[in-house]
């Protein structure tokens, strides 16, 4: 979940928010910011996590999902809208092509997401059973066109692409507090890219380290439907006011409430 600020240097988001199967939870966002791309960057953010990660195919995320790896494996789940937006580019290309049918396919698949919104983890994982048949009907459309098409087409590529991350792009069906795709942490980066060329020369490490942080709370602010202006001028006047360092989680912005007038 990684997104470029300059050709070196990266932002990456790591995002957790699990509201479309339990309301009450609480979503954060987490920037970080290094020098490059290695792989050995969300190896050092993640090293103390063990869980589900859902990113895009990045080669760089694979020794996270080692079945030997400390302190656990992390279980790769893909994302659906990456495999979709290949076939679109070529969709948008060429109407005729058969890319369309699978976009159909695809299509099929957040019909049922948007019919389980809110609904709990149990309810969503059984609901999926439809889901998985028709991601199975996807791949076995993708087989036959891999058979026919050929080997350097674009359409070639682009399922090859899925069929690839067959098992991952699988994994949401069966585990009802996975999403279909990345989407949110995706939106968290927009911001970013939307303004990336307003500061492509400006900065240095140090900076983009006091980018990360500051666009980690302002994210969560937004995450939490709250307008991240008011929040932010709040808890600075609140700080510098002396709030008590042992009620620091009474600013956090699921805590925090609007001041009085």
């Amino acid at each position: 979940m990684s997104i470029g600020v300059q050709k070196g240097p990266r932002l990456w988001v790591y995002l957790r928010d699990n509201r479309r199967w339990s309301h009450l939870d609480k979503p954060a966002a987490l920037f970080r910011y290094s020098p490059d791309r290695k792989g050995e960057r969300p190896r050092e953010h993640l090293k103390t996590f063990a869980g589900f990660l859902q990113a895009d195919a990045y080669a760089g995320f694979e020794r996270l999902y080692a079945s030997d790896r400390k302190p656990a494996p992390i279980t790769p789940v893909a994302c659906w809208a990456h495999a979709r937006r290949k076939l679109n580019d070529i969709y948008k290309a060429d109407p005729n092509s058969a890319a369309l049918e699978g976009l159909q396919m695809i299509g099929e698949l957040y019909d049922v997401e948007r019919q389980i919104v809110r609904e709990p983890a149990d309810f969503r994982r059984k609901a999926r059973k439809l889901s998985k048949l028709k991601a199975l009907d996807f791949f076995a459309w993708a087989d036959d066109v891999l058979s026919r098409a050929s080997a350097r087409s674009p359409l070639a590529e682009a399922l090859r692409y899925a069929v690839k991350l067959k098992p991952q792009l699988l994994a949401y069906t069966d585990d009802g507090r996975l999403e279909i795709d990345n989407n949110p942490a995706e939106n968290a980066l927009r911001g970013i890219a939307v303004g990336r060329k307003n500061w492509m020369f400006a900065g240095a490490d140090c900076g983009g380290e006091r980018a990360a942080a500051m666009y980690s709370l302002l994210e969560t602010a937004k995450l939490n439907g709250i307008n991240p202006q008011e929040w932010l001028a709040d808890v600075l006047d609140r700080i510098g006011k002396g709030h008590p360092i042992n009620r620091i989680d009474e600013l956090l912005p699921w805590n925090w409430a609007t001041p009085q007038a």
